[in-house]
């Protein structure tokens, strides 16, 4: 049986409602599309006792557009429950034959079955309508980020106590941050933000420690390359959010933010502004990664010969125009495997991969991981 679409006020526009009658439906649904784009995932929820079911909100650019509700089910460990939910229905809104009829075609799953469609529900929507979660996405994000915090908070705790981290922590943030390494850049400052906290959980004393982090990053940076100057502008900006920043969460958050922004800014235009041409050739493989651009298109682009063009982004990045590419496309892909819901199919022609084991092949050996592994890693 197919799922049902719901406006924002929870009533049924397409596919059958057999509990449109229950008084307090509109409500636990309202709830639920809440709770689902909170979580970035679907909302599972009791009905009825030993009933089930799921809502997913449904959003596009972060305007929430109505959900889509899974059908309901009897758990496997609820058998047995059946004058329960009768009880319970009729006492809502349904009449007895309508209770008695729903409940004599539910289906039996087990628990874990439900999560399991609901998710695969919620990406073929997604895959299928093309529509973009980005609240689900940040929402996803954050959550990552909290659960990192708080597990590198247990680590130290573990570890008896106060661990404060090192300049050399500075060093390889950094290092990953010029590798435009994300993932690993966001899981050592995750590491560096639970250190902060535990050495003084204060507001105050937070939004000044987390503020001298990000100042000395920029200047680490600037210091490699006065061209990366105008980080220093983007550095008040970003000073200002932290200074207002009411919660460590929110102080985190916008602290990755800006390391997003500073990862753009140095791996992209860093030491490779020094250059006219390898700058502008890397521009033009970052805005056209998804086509399938080559070596000569990029030095006709640059008006350089393609054997110049490889000797001089060879020289300046240290990777091929082939190298280069993939880099990027790679990055792309780990930040969709990331935030959304898209098949890995579906993602390596979106980042301009042509064959999925070609990707396969690329990712692995940039991750060390396959798509799949990759975003599996999270759950």
């Amino acid at each position: 049986m197919a799922p049902r679409f719901l406006d924002l006020a929870g009533h049924c526009i397409w596919g059958d409602d057999p509990l449109a009658a229950l008084t307090n439906s509109h409500r636990r649904r309202s709830y639920a599309l809440q709770e689902s784009i909170n979580l970035s995932e679907p909302y599972i929820y009791a009905v009825a006792p030993g009933v089930f079911t799921w809502v997913l909100g449904l959003e596009d650019r972060r305007m929430i557009l109505g959900s889509m509700v899974g059908i309901e089910v009897m758990v496997a460990e609820g058998q047995g429950v059946d004058d329960d939910t009768l009880v319970y229905l009729i006492r809502h809104g349904l009449t007895p034959p309508e209770a008695e009829s729903f409940v004599a075609g539910l289906e039996v799953w087990p628990q874990g079955q439900i999560r399991m469609r609901a998710l695969a529900m919620q990406e073929s929507f997604y895959t299928r309508s093309g529509w973009t979660p980005v609240l689900m996405q940040e929402r996803r994000q954050q959550i990552r980020q909290q659960q990192q915090i708080n597990e590198a908070i247990s680590d130290v705790r573990k570890g008896g106590g106060r661990a404060l981290y090192t300049f050399e922590k500075e060093r390889i943030l950094l290092s990953n941050i010029r590798a435009g390494d994300r993932n690993s850049s966001r899981r050592i400052l995750n590491e560096m933000l639970a250190t902060i906290y535990m050495s003084a959980p204060q507001l105050v004393v937070l939004r000044a420690r987390v503020i001298e982090l990000l100042t000395c990053l920029s200047r680490a940076a600037i210091e490699d390359n006065p061209l990366l100057e105008p980080l220093i502008e983007r550095n008040h900006v970003w000073t200002e959010r932290l200074i207002h920043s009411e919660s460590f969460e929110v102080l985190s958050e916008v602290l990755m933010r800006a390391l997003d922004e500073f990862i753009d800014g140095i791996y992209l235009h860093g030491v490779n502004r020094s250059n006219v041409h390898v700058h502008r050739a890397l521009e033009y493989i970052r805005q056209e990664y998804a086509a399938s651009i080559s070596l000569k298109e990029v030095a006709k682009h640059v008006g350089l010969s393609p054997t110049r063009m490889a000797h001089l982004i060879k020289d300046y990045t240290g990777h091929t125009v082939l190298q280069t590419l993939h880099n990027i496309r790679i990055r792309r892909a780990q930040e969709l495997l990331d935030q959304t819901s898209k098949s890995c199919a579906s993602i390596a022609y979106e980042v301009g991969f042509g064959d999925q084991s070609y990707f396969t092949y690329h990712f692995k050996r940039q991750t060390g991981l396959t798509p799949a592994r990759y975003r599996k890693r999270r759950d």
